[in-house]
């Protein structure tokens, strides 16, 4: 029975809780006696791990007849794959200095992978690596994973401190040898060559990383955390529980539809009695599984977790979910999109904000009745920026004469229509033309736009307003008055395969809009470029160029950047902003995804070393376009050089 649910559209993996169990040759038996108990699906060993492919004789080598495994019939395939993940045998050494335990676990592994494809598991649980080297276990798993099907493979990896960790230092903690559990698996996806099929399982222990550290994980492709009982704390009534920062790392796990599965004998005397409201779940005749308060105190800890706001809700779909920038300038937009920015009510009301401050400093109060002043509404759409100026002329009782200045004729009619239906049309004037041709009858007071992209300038508003900007009054006024971009280094491995399985380059060297979600964020973000309107400087050009020095902090540990993401903040005007820089980002706005600057080959970082990173906006006579690369602690080729892969067209 999964653990709750969010909402009711909750359709996140995360729901579902599992149990490590001890091999079981009955597996109908064991499957029963944990679905009974509450779990929705075991993590299992599939072979007896007595067997050892160098015991066998040879005389059943040669037959073919293989002794590790029991029928596929006992279980439906249903049940195969929606309530087991198989466990290969923990035994498996590939990197052992025994040449015959080598071997053995070079044909076990096989064995025991072909086996779980062949009951079709949509995934299974691969032992941690032994010792510090990783490579001929690595070389075995990447020759399964070319012909593999669909199956998901988790590499058991301890969530450990780092020795950068201020709190790993403790001697009794750290052992002779003891590494970076990260460092672990990057050695080993490394060598997978990111296979987007290979996965993490984190074993969550007793003791915690620093939060930079856990951090990292969240952009790696984790698709279990593994909690032992050890891990658990007991509360004042005897009860199972968990530490604040286990507490908080399950809820982030939950959020990243990381499911959890519990491990490990019960190790709490739980008193008698009810664990709670859904005490009687799967309770026949007074029997309880004996780890179910384990279970309910997940579940507690699922149910307990806010509902989506609205916001999030509408952006659930697009998470991770890769996007091309408009091209509003090439392009004519649809209806549909629009439509979406439309419903943003949080940026029209800041637009109102900034409209109504401008309309109050232009025109004092005494000559409210008397001045009308002018404002131009450049990139109109289908009118928010109309109405909202409008309204703001309303509430602060000024007098407006407004041009819509529109280059879209399907969005023309639209406009025409709306300025019919509310009355508009003797203050209203529709312009059909594109604002840096147009041949203004008057020069205005007020310049309104929304241009912007998630970049700031990514959309050509830099261009556009250089144009328009000569029809706006010496002393006039453009909302928004000035704009900067924002990068930050990030782990996104989901993004980095979705890109890389297009093998081409050309996808590599666009950006993307995206809902940033299964990401690690592993620095604070440093601003880029900055535009101010009205720029009335001769020398002005919008090519930029900026160098840009990141520290990962210490006790992270190393981390792999397969790339950045790219914010904006905007002055409306004087002290009224919008943006989604995380640290300024206007609540409850969703107009603008962040942008997405993919790496063609990851750079890793190690603790202590800065990450020094290279950005230019480059103008053409057609086009606009971005190139970037790395050059410490490693260099990276310049990416989208003279925007051959990615441009926006002017």
């Amino acid at each position: 029975m999964p653990l709750g649910e969010r909402y009711s559209g909750d359709k996140s993996e995360s729901r579902y809780c599992g149990v490590e169990t001890e091999f079981d040759d009955d597996m109908p038996n064991l499957l029963s006696f944990n679905i009974h108990g509450g779990f929705d699906f075991v993590l299992a060993t599939l072979m007896d791990p007595n067997y050892r492919p160098s015991q066998v004789d040879e005389d059943t080598i040669r037959s073919r007849a293989l002794p590790f495994a029991g029928s596929d019939l006992v279980l439906s395939p249903s049940q195969w794959s929606s309530h087991v993940v198989g466990k290969i045998s923990s035994w498996i050494d590939l990197d052992s200095e025994d040449v015959t335990l080598r071997k053995d676990s070079e044909i076990a592994l096989k064995q025991e992978l072909a086996w779980a494809s062949h009951l079709s598991l949509q995934a299974c649980l691969l032992p941690t690596p032994k010792g510090t080297s990783c490579a001929n276990y690595a070389k075995c798993l990447n020759q399964i994973l070319q012909n593999l099907g669909s199956m998901q493979l988790w590499l058991r990896i301890p969530l450990e401190k780092s020795e950068n960790d201020e709190e790993a230092r403790n001697p009794e903690y750290m052992g002779e040898g003891h590494t970076d559990s990260w460092e672990l698996w990057n050695s080993f996806r490394l060598l997978c060559e990111h296979h987007s099929q290979l996965a993490v399982a984190l074993d969550i222990l007793s003791s915690l990383p620093s939060a930079s550290s856990v951090g990292r994980w969240f952009g790696e492709p984790v698709r279990a955390a593994i909690v032992n009982t050890n891990s658990f704390l007991t509360n004042a009534r005897g009860y199972p529980c968990l530490s604040k920062r286990h507490q908080r790392l399950t809820t982030a796990f939950f959020d990243h539809s990381i499911q959890v599965v519990i491990s490990g004998r019960p190790v709490h005397n739980v008193p008698a009695g009810p664990t709670g409201a859904n005490a009687d779940d799967h309770v026949e005749g007074g029997w309880r599984h004996p780890l179910k308060a384990y279970l309910d105190y997940i579940a507690f800890l699922y149910q307990k977790m806010d509902p989506f706001p609205e916001q999030e809700r509408f952006e659930l779909g697009y998470r991770d979910y890769l996007q091309s920038p408009l091209q509003p300038l090439m392009d004519n937009l649809e209806a549909q999109t629009y439509e979406t920015f439309e419903k943003d009510t949080v940026k029209y009301s800041q637009y109102q904000r900034a409209v109504a401050k401008a309309l109050v400093d232009r025109v004092p109060d005494e000559n409210a009745s008397a001045v009308t002043t002018v404002l131009m509404v450049v990139g109109a759409g289908r009118g928010p920026l109309v109405r909202a100026s409008l309204q703001a002329a309303e509430e602060t009782e000024r007098k407006l004469k407004i041009y819509a200045v529109e280059k879209n004729p399907n969005a023309v009619v639209t406009l025409h229509s709306l300025v019919k239906l509310e009355g508009w049309e003797d203050i209203v004037t529709i312009v059909s033309s594109d604002m840096r041709n147009w041949d203004a009858p008057e020069r205005a007071d007020i310049l309104v736009s929304e241009l912007l992209g998630s970049f700031g300038d990514n959309e050509l508003s830099p261009e556009c307003l250089d144009g328009a900007q000569r029809f706006l009054k010496e002393d006039g006024i453009s909302i928004p008055s000035s704009y900067t971009s924002f990068i930050q280094p990030v782990t996104a491995c989901k993004l980095y395969n979705d890109i890389k399985s297009h093998k081409d380059l050309v996808h590599f060297e666009t950006a993307y809009v995206v809902k940033l979600h299964r990401v690690a964020r592993v620095a604070h973000t440093q601003p880029v470029f900055t535009f101010t309107h009205p720029e009335y400087s001769a020398k002005s050009t919008n090519q930029r160029y900026k160098k840009l020095h990141f520290d990962i902090p210490s006790d992270t540990g190393s981390t792999l950047i397969h790339g950045f993401a790219g914010y904006f903040d905007a002055t409306l005007y004087k002290d009224v902003h919008l943006g989604i820089e995380p640290s300024t980002a206007t609540p409850n706005m969703f107009s603008w995804f962040p942008i997405f600057f993919p790496l063609r080959t990851p750079i890793c970082v190690q603790p202590g070393t800065p990450l020094e990173v290279h950005f230019w906006r480059c103008c053409g006579s057609t086009k606009v376009w971005y190139e970037w690369c790395v050059t410490s602690p490693s260099a990276s080729p310049i990416h989208n050089t003279n925007g051959r892969s990615y441009w926006v067209g002017l």
